[in-house]
């Protein structure tokens, strides 16, 4: 398999307030990120050429792709999909690039393993493949009709679905599908669909259906989290680069990167991560599946559990973060609490594109979005999300969604905020036509 084609032009309105700042497929991965797994093992199974369609935040994706061109020593191509027109049109805008007649699709939001790709690639023999995964919750998903374990037909998010097992968003594809890409319709949400063209594609041609071992949507948050525990899950033993004063009690398998700093009086039970140049302490608390970044810092007397804290960010005493995720430079004043488990002890909900979803965890926190302000004494209850570039005066509970770039002055009281940030407000505001 020498060329692949990584769809990432999409807004991720099911990540907000993370996506405000940051593309989906530059969601962290440990000390990593999600582009840098997927060019990492195409590279690894012999992928040469790698064509990647951006649109939403592309200079961003562009700057990236290009510097893991150069680390893996791949060749990568980048495409403008100019609108959000669907994945069909995605892929239409990518084959000019394409030499070969066989290439590999892969949704930039979805993690997949390299073991499962080389399967994927070496079960298609030479012909058309997909990958499929077995799901909770398959009424959210494309599922397969299957039949001999080839493809019959994908149905999608049905009301009732016929099985668990779901379209996985890779593909092995030969270039008779883009004669069927290129005579689709408009679908009633105004795109052309990729799973049109293959449902088409099906009836003319088999279609194999192989089984990923391991596979995860990363399209919400709690998603995010679920993955970055299966990462860590593999991390058994210490692995200590930084500085470690006296004084530190670590347990069990610990990565503190070069250049990270772990002050005296601190406690951390792994497995967890300490990104470079992070400072943790004095007397923090990491518990099991804490994940802070490069650069953060997490004070005194500070605890985090199970949460991602992203770049550069302060949390810098009296601090609890459970079951949350905290983007790249915010600032979390003193005493402020996410809270991650609902009074009455029912799963946690959460509010995407306007309606309520059940994250399937009976403890979740709070999702912040990049450079929020809190005050001291700041609350939040399980499940809301601050857009980016919010400031929260000091005493409040939040118990509602907080939209980017807004001033909480008290309790229901917002004021728009005129900072000057990186947020595009316009691309926020017609989000829910964007996917």
């Amino acid at each position: 398999m020498k060329e692949a084609v990584i769809l990432a032009a999409g807004y991720g309105r099911g990540l907000e307030p993370i996506t405000h700042t940051r593309h989906k497929v530059l969601v962290p991965l440990l000390g990593s990120t999600l582009l840098e797994h997927h060019i990492s093992s195409l590279a690894g199974v012999g992928v040469e050429k790698l064509v990647v369609v951006v649109n939403y935040l592309k200079e961003q994706v562009a700057a990236e792709a290009l510097r893991l061109a150069r680390k893996y020593g791949i060749n990568v191509e980048l495409v403008d999909q100019d609108e959000p027109l669907g994945t069909g049109h995605a892929l239409l805008k990518a084959a000019d690039r394409l030499t070969g007649d066989e290439f590999l699709l892969l949704y930039g939001d979805v993690y997949v393993g390299r073991d499962d790709l080389g399967r994927l690639i070496n079960e298609s023999q030479g012909g058309p493949a997909i990958a499929a995964y077995r799901v909770n919750d398959p009424e959210r998903y494309g599922v397969l009709l299957t039949e001999g374990g080839m493809l019959r037909r994908i149905v999608e998010k049905p009301a009732n679905p016929p099985s668990n097992l779901i379209n996985a968003g890779v593909y092995v594809l030969t270039r008779d599908v883009l004669r069927y890409v290129e005579r689709l319709e408009p679908s009633p949400r105004g795109e052309l669909e990729l799973t049109d063209a293959i449902n088409e594609y099906a009836r003319k041609a088999g279609i194999k259906v192989v089984e990923a071992s391991y596979w995860v949507d990363v399209g919400r948050p709690w998603s995010l989290l679920k993955l970055s525990k299966h990462l860590l899950s593999h991390v058994t033993k210490p692995v200590i680069k930084g500085v470690v004063e006296e004084g530190v009690r670590i347990k069990g398998g610990v990565i503190i990167e070069e250049g990270a700093e772990v002050r005296s009086g601190t406690y951390i039970v792994g497995p967890a991560y300490v990104g470079r140049e992070a400072t943790i302490g004095p007397n923090a608390y990491l518990r099991p599946y804490a994940v802070v970044l490069k650069g953060a810092h997490i004070g005194f007397n500070v605890e985090v559990k199970e949460s991602i804290v992203m770049e550069r960010t302060h949390i810098a005493h009296q601090a609890y973060v459970g079951d949350s995720i905290v983007c790249e430079e915010s600032n979390l004043g003193a005493g402020t609490i996410l809270a991650n488990l609902r009074f009455d002890d029912a799963n946690v909900r959460y509010v995407v594109k306007g309606r309520l979803e059940d994250t399937g965890r009976r403890k979740f926190g709070a999702v912040i979005g990049a450079r929020v302000k809190t005050g001291v004494n700041v609350s939040t209850v399980p499940g809301v999300k601050i857009g980016a570039c919010s400031w929260i005066n000091p005493g409040l509970t939040i118990y509602r969604d907080v939209p980017p770039c807004t001033h909480v002055v008290r309790e229901g009281v917002f004021k728009q905020v005129r900072c000057g940030c990186v947020v595009d407000l316009s691309v926020w505001r017609r989000g829910q036509t964007l996917s």
